[in-house]
């Protein structure tokens, strides 16, 4: 007997949906049945997206969002619930990094990396925690009450990486925060964990695999190789599904056995 998530009648926002895998959880969340607002700044790459998934058969919207400004991240949750409904599901997924070793750190970097990777995940998971803790106490209406807020956080925030350093301090801060969110909402039914993707092959660092230095990487990792998008399908979907409700508070690495 086959075992499947069905997502059928979930709505999920995904932020940092234009590419790499923002794009992929998207996919798959549509495959399994979930109705998928994209969220990003680059609205013509989430137009390419949603033709993608509806051609597919799945439902999808767009909406412009930009995790940095406040008054961006309540218009798009807002648009994105009167579009397609009450949000279900979050995957916090939006995320920028520098590379450069710490003392060359600038507090222009500092605050680019913390305001996008900390600040604005934050403010993300706020505003769509508040309308789900408003249906859970009753104070508006939905079908589904509580919901699943999944942080993508990274390994870099459980292991200390050389020259992106800033960049592991700003997951180690979205780690503690999902713990917090967790302990403070669990109790109304919002589940709320973290992933920490290892080196996953996307477009955007597609070529640097492909380098001396890329291949040196490679060689150093536990199994010398890199992972795919594909590679969180089944965590995704798990963690987004009712069968995760006694899931809560995790941090949950998908790096290949890098961080241990």
């Amino acid at each position: 007997m086959a075992y499947s998530i069905d997502l059928s009648g979930r709505v999920a926002l995904v932020t940092g949906a234009s590419s790499g895998l923002g794009a992929q959880f998207a996919r798959t969340l549509a495959k399994a049945g979930a109705g998928v607002v994209l969220a990003s700044r680059r609205l013509e790459k989430l137009k390419a997206l949603r033709a993608q998934i509806e051609g597919e058969g799945g439902d999808a919207h767009v909406v412009e969002l930009d995790v940095t400004d406040h008054d961006s991240i309540k218009a798009a949750v807002a648009h994105a619930e009167t579009e397609m409904g009450s949000i279900d599901i979050l995957v916090n997924n939006s995320g920028v990094s520098t590379t450069q070793r710490l003392q060359e750190v600038t507090p222009e970097d500092f605050d680019y990396i913390f305001g996008a990777n900390v600040k604005g995940a934050f403010f993300v998971a706020q505003e769509v925690g508040k309308r789900m803790l408003a249906r859970a106490t009753g104070q508006a209406p939905g079908s589904f009450t509580g919901g699943r807020i999944i942080n993508i956080a990274s390994m870099a925030g459980l292991k200390v990486l050389p020259q992106i350093g800033a960049y592991c301090m700003s997951k180690a801060a979205v780690i503690q925060m999902t713990r917090a969110m967790a302990l403070e909402w669990g109790r109304f039914g919002i589940n709320v964990n973290a992933i920490c993707p290892g080196y996953i092959d996307t477009e955007i660092n597609h070529r640097h695999w492909q380098t001396e230095q890329g291949q040196k990487l490679i060689n150093l990792l536990p199994r010398k190789r890199v992972g795919q998008p594909q590679d969180l399908d089944a965590l995704i979907v798990m963690l987004a599904s009712d069968q995760s409700h006694f899931i809560n508070g995790a941090v949950i690495a998908a790096d290949d056995g890098f961080a241990i």
